[in-house]
Order: structure tokens, then C-alpha cells, then sequence
């Protein structure tokens, strides 16, 4: 009888294990096949976090990080990137004064943070115009004193000339919107910025995501907020101090707190834990990304490898932020483009090397929400 009753019981275990297994591989084929061009490791690694086991992605990203950190010293390959350096109004050339649009200031150089300035660093170069005056600016400089052989890439977008749209990714948030998951070839002719978006929306972010209306996870009072307005512009701000919900209002995207307030650094920054990401802690040098606005209101965007979330903070600082958050971490999900128009053509460039997306990634659907800028007609 005993024996029969071990035999049930191996039996009945048998068949939930294999249950199991085929649930998972299941599941884990349905994450792998889904559309979109994200890699199979950051596909997998998403679908462990959805499923209670982020706790080992993040052990195994400790372990690569023990294994192979950033490097201390040298000098970037090839110095300061030329990205063109298009002749822009006021900067070579003149607009005509019935043709001048309105516009914003140009910035002053980005403060350089490693010591000596290197040739290039931290000068703004202009890469597009619309109606005749600079929309879109790229500056480079090292992260810090330590890092010297990393660059973090700056784009600098005046809103004046360019509107924001909030991208929905394809899982996350999910659902049917005006704006699609990809920039699509009849928007690409007039886009000019692609950023990534912040953490993934609930427990991660610790903020909310509305657009059109539709409130899809709750806005977090006190939450550093994206915002955008039915015009088109944007900004960086704390929800409910900087900004409240109206009818001017077409789209927020929260993630955690300011990093960067009344242009400080929050102080927090260094502190021991993940107030800033689970992902290896805070004083961690792993690619990070973050955006901010400047006291003329224009739009900064920060990504790059070997930045801790301080150097993110002071590097947002060194550009003139007033305002700014932390979006996403890790080079999977540091997404900085900026796109050139020629011969009625779109070419995508990548902002910096050291992370995993191609240039064109928005070009293709996304699972993550993510922000794009396009010309004013």
C-alpha cells in the first residue's frame, strides 16, 4: 500500500515539475518572440524580472560587474567625436530677420568634470536645423576625473523648434495609443531625437504613466515627471509642486525623484542602496541615462557608459540643468539617437558607442515606451 501511495505521490510530483517546466519554456518562448528587435539576453532578463526573479538578474549583473568594471585612466579612441558641425544662424552665417523663427539661446559650453579640458570637450555642435536655426546640439565629455577613457554624450534639443511625443512600448504600457511603438517611415523625415524611457512603470519607477487621457499606472505625488503639453513642449519637473494635471497636459512620464533640483545634485545620490535602481547600487559605474531642463527651458538628455548616479547628477549640472531625473540603466536600455536629413533621406547616429542598441533602434517596434522629438512645421 505504501508503496503504491510513493508511486501517486512521484507521480503527481512528476507531472507538476513537468508542468512547470513546459509553462516556462512557454512563457519564456512567447517573451523571445515577441516583436521587436531587443536581444534575447535583455529579453530573458525582463521576463525573470516580471516573474519574481530579480533578484538573480541582479546577482548575475554583480557578478559581471566584479568581473570585468570600468577601467580607470587612459583616454577616449579617437578623442572628442566631430559630428558635422552644421553652420547654424548666429554661428557662421545669418537668417534672414523675416525668416528667423523663434528660438532659444545658444548654451554655453558643457562644464568639463576630468580636469583638462580635451580638444572639443564640452563644446556643443550642432547637428540639425529647422527654419534655419539650431534645434539639436551634441556635446561630449568625460564623466569624470576617474573614467577618463569614457565619454557621456549631451543633446541638447530647444523646444522652440522641436515637440516631444511619448513613444508606448509594446508591453510596457502596453495597449493601442496614437503614437505608435516605433517612429514609422512617414514621421522619420521630420525626427530629429530618440531617447530612452525610464524604468519599467510600477514597482521599478515608482511613478506613473498617462498619455491622451488614459491613466495607466497612478502619478506619484513628488515624483520627477516628463511632461508634455498639447503643444508639443516639454519639461522636467516634480509632480504636484512643478506641475498639476489639466487640460494642458497630454502625456507624463514618472520615474523615481529629481536627481537634479534648483540645479543641485541630490545629495542621496551617494547613498548605499538602489533609491536609484536595484541594479548594483548607486556608486556603481554602469551606463546610465537621465533628462533635464535648463533654465531657458530647453531639453537636455545625458547617456553613456561608467557613470554613477551622482556623475549623472553632476554631468546634467555641468549642462546647465535646473530640473532632472534619471530614465533607464544598463546599456541595453540607453537609447540616444539623433538623426540627420539629407537628399530627403534619414540617417540615425548613435550618441555614444558603449551600449548595446543600433542606431536605428526606434526604427523598428519597441516593448519600452520611449521619447522622440520632431521638427515644428
Amino acid at each position: 500500500m505504501r508503496r503504491v501511495l510513493r508511486s501517486r505521490v512521484f507521480r503527481a510530483v512528476a507531472a507538476v515539475l513537468v508542468a512547470c517546466l513546459l509553462w516556462t519554456g512557454w512563457s519564456i518562448g512567447r517573451a523571445l518572440s515577441a516583436p521587436g528587435t531587443d536581444s534575447a539576453a535583455s529579453r530573458v532578463a525582463e521576463w525573470a524580472r516580471d516573474h519574481h526573479l530579480g533578484w538573480a538578474v541582479t546577482d548575475l549583473e554583480k557578478i559581471q560587474y566584479w568581473w570585468d568594471p570600468p577601467k580607470a585612466g587612459g583616454t577616449p579612441v579617437g578623442g572628442i567625436p566631430s559630428v558635422g558641425g552644421i553652420p547654424a544662424a548666429g554661428e557662421g552665417q545669418r537668417t534672414p530677420r523675416a525668416q528667423a523663427r523663434p528660438h532659444l539661446p545658444a548654451p554655453a559650453p558643457v562644464r568639463v568634470l576630468a580636469g583638462a579640458a580635451l580638444p572639443n570637450e564640452g563644446q556643443w555642435q550642432t547637428v540639425d536645423l529647422v527654419g534655419g536655426q539650431p534645434a539639436v546640439r551634441v556635446s561630449y565629455v568625460r564623466p569624470d576625473n576617474v573614467h577618463t577613457s569614457y565619454l557621456a554624450g549631451l543633446i541638447w534639443v530647444d523646444p522652440k523648434l522641436a515637440l516631444a511625443r511619448l513613444h508606448p512600448g509594446t508591453e510596457d504600457p502596453g495597449g493601442t495609443w496614437p503614437e505608435p511603438s516605433v517612429i514609422p517611415p512617414e514621421w522619420r523625415a521630420s525626427a530629429l531625437v530618440g531617447i530612452n524611457g525610464g524604468f519599467r512603470l510600477g514597482e521599478a519607477s515608482r511613478g506613473g504613466y498617462y498619455a491622451h487621457g488614459r491613466l495607466v499606472h497612478p502619478l506619484r505625488a513628488g515624483a520627477a515627471s516628463f511632461v508634455i503639453g498639447v503643444d508639443g513642449t516639454a519639461t522636467v519637473g516634480q509632480w504636484e509642486r512643478d506641475m498639476t494635471m489639466g487640460p494642458g497636459i497630454v502625456a507624463v512620464r514618472q520615474n523615481l525623484d529629481l536627481l537634479v533640483d534648483g540645479g543641485v545634485t541630490n545629495p542621496s545620490c551617494a547613498s548605499v542602496g538602489g533609491q536609484w535602481g536595484a541594479t548594483l547600487g548607486n556608486a556603481s559605474y554602469v551606463a546610465r541615462s537621465g533628462i533635464g531642463v535648463t533654465a531657458t527651458g530647453a531639453l537636455v538628455y545625458v547617456g553613456g557608459p561608467a557613470m554613477s548616479v551622482c556623475s549623472l547628477g553632476q554631468l546634467m549640472q555641468a549642462a546647465g540643468v535646473v530640473r532632472g531625473m534619471e530614465l533607464d540603466i544598463n546599456p541595453a536600455w540607453i537609447r540616444g539617437a539623433y538623426y540627420t536629413h539629407d537628399g530627403g533621406g534619414v540617417v540615425a547616429h548613435k550618441l555614444v558607442g558603449d551600449v548595446d542598441p543600433p542606431a536605428d533602434r526606434l526604427f523598428s517596434v519597441s516593448q519600452r515606451d520611449f521619447i522622440a522629438f520632431y521638427a515644428r512645421p
